[in-house]
């Protein structure tokens, strides 16, 4: 029964399409990993077995009838609990919302179940998702399954963990400053920021925003994959969604990378990164160039970077948090309440600057790009902390200015609007992982996955389990 746990999505799909295996049996096993597993690491923060069941056999009963099935039939999964999932808790990790239940779903989780995966509840994420470590007031912390004394990243981080030890085999996440990338390095597991639109966010309050995404978290590349032909694809409700089909991703992952240009930094030219994490990612070097990959040691200009970032962040918070802190700020954790004020107290001259910024950053990073076809790069620059800890204060001793500023290597790229996955690269001497960070061209999400594929294939370390879910 723990095999099963963590066999890839993409095995136990077929299996079940199969009928080598049984949706019931498929949820039976993992809700017996979730009893075992979920009271160490508190990664599942609402379940719901009784339902997940019942749907395990509505689903073995409509294969049964001869029902056409979705790719993700049978898959049982959590949903981030910032989805907002139809007669569900939906929490956002706030005391304000402790007992919030939507009466719709978010386009992904319709996607997702339209596809035929089966809702077992909702992962853990920080306070309105804001930081890159797992806890809050409503559920506590979440623990990585590596060494439960440290954080699991965040903001995807129940999901990560949830993947981690085998309690689900897909998951859906989201990203804004690296929330998909910072836990899937920090728990060994993929997680990919999409290109904006390529998976359709609705409803959304600010619909031409590009610096938060949701997307697909899985313990392999392929299973990512997997995810993304069912999320993925143009809804009109979605400004900006991409006009290309999720069976874009349905295609061979598999490619000749001999001769590719890429550029290679362990600390992206200027970031102070931990001497742990470089390590890891110096060691695996070799694996691009066995692949046939060209290596140069170069960057492109990342200036504006972290001005377009925090002053895009701080719009989104104070337009989402100005009226909680009017009528519950004693209920706001305290680096909410400072990115919302500051973003209250920017100018339209400011924002229309960061905007000018970001812009310039594009053209710069697409001009270096058109020689480089990807970017490989540290995912966070400093391996999994003390769980007791809020935020990184200093790396390297160099101060960190906010509560964000250790994840610079995540939230540059999430400026430029390119897609870039975190995929497991190795560990630490004292066991701790570590992923890199693949970054693509301009809505080259298919590309991304190629490369992170291969790199996979070559080395095999997501095939390294945290003891805690065997």
């Amino acid at each position: 029964m723990n095999d099963l746990c963590f066999l890839p999505a993409t095995e136990l799909a077929q299996r079940i399409q199969r009928k080598e295996l049984s949706a019931r049996e498929v949820m039976a096993a993992h809700l017996a990993q979730i009893e075992k597993v979920n009271p160490h690491v508190n990664a599942i923060v609402t379940l719901l077995p009784e339902q997940a069941m019942a749907a395990a056999a509505a689903a073995d009963e409509a294969q049964a009838r001869g029902e056409p099935l979705g790719p993700l039939h049978g898959l049982p999964i959590a949903h981030k609990d910032l989805a907002n999932t139809k007669g569900i808790r939906t929490t956002f990790g706030s005391p304000i919302l402790k007992d919030n239940v939507p009466d719709f779903n978010d386009l992904i989780i319709d996607r997702l179940q339209g596809a035929g995966a089966l809702t077992i509840g909702k992962t853990n994420t920080p306070e309105f998702g804001a930081g890159s470590q797992t806890f809050n007031r409503v559920f506590g912390a979440t623990r990585n399954p590596y060494d439960l004394g440290k954080t699991c990243g965040g903001s995807s981080g129940g999901a990560a963990v949830s993947l981690a030890t085998g309690m689900i085999p897909i998951a859906d996440g989201s990203d804004m400053g690296g929330s998909l990338r910072n836990p899937a390095n920090y728990c060994n597991i993929v997680g990919m920021r999409v290109s904006p639109g390529r998976v359709p966010d609705y409803p959304k309050l600010l619909g031409w925003g590009t610096l938060g995404v949701v997307g697909p978290m899985a313990r392999t590349v392929s299973d990512v994959a997997l995810l993304l032909t069912a999320i993925a694809g143009p809804d009109r409700r979605d400004p900006l969604s991409i006009q290309q089909p999720g069976s874009l991703f349905a295609q061979p992952l598999a490619r000749d990378f001999r001769g590719t240009k890429v550029a290679w930094s362990l600390d992206l030219g200027e970031l102070p990164v931990d001497g742990r994490v470089t390590a890891v990612l110096a060691s695996q070097r070799h694996i691009f160039t066995d692949l046939g990959l060209e290596l140069a040691e170069k960057m492109p200009d990342w200036r504006g970077a972290d001005e377009a970032f925090k002053v895009g962040r701080a719009l989104s918070f104070a337009h989402s948090m100005a009226p909680l802190l009017e009528n519950h700020r004693d209920q706001l954790k305290q680096t909410i309440i400072w990115n919302a004020e500051s973003g209250l107290k920017l100018s339209a001259l400011d924002y229309a600057r960061a905007e000018e910024q970001r812009t310039a950053l594009y053209h710069r990073v697409r001009e270096f790009m058109e020689e480089y076809e990807y970017l490989i790069l540290p995912v966070s620059q400093v391996p999994p902390f003390d769980i007791n800890q809020e935020f990184i204060t200093e790396i390297n001793g160099v101060q960190m200015e906010t509560y964000i500023d250790w994840m610079k290597s995540c939230y540059y790229i999430s400026a430029t609007g390119l897609p870039a996955v975190s995929v497991p690269c190795g560990f630490t001497d004292d066991g701790l992982p570590v992923g890199v960070q693949i970054v693509g061209r301009h809505q080259d999400d298919f590309g991304v996955l190629q490369l992170a594929y291969a790199f996979e294939q070559a080395t095999q370390v997501w095939r390294r389990r945290p003891e805690i879910g065997d």
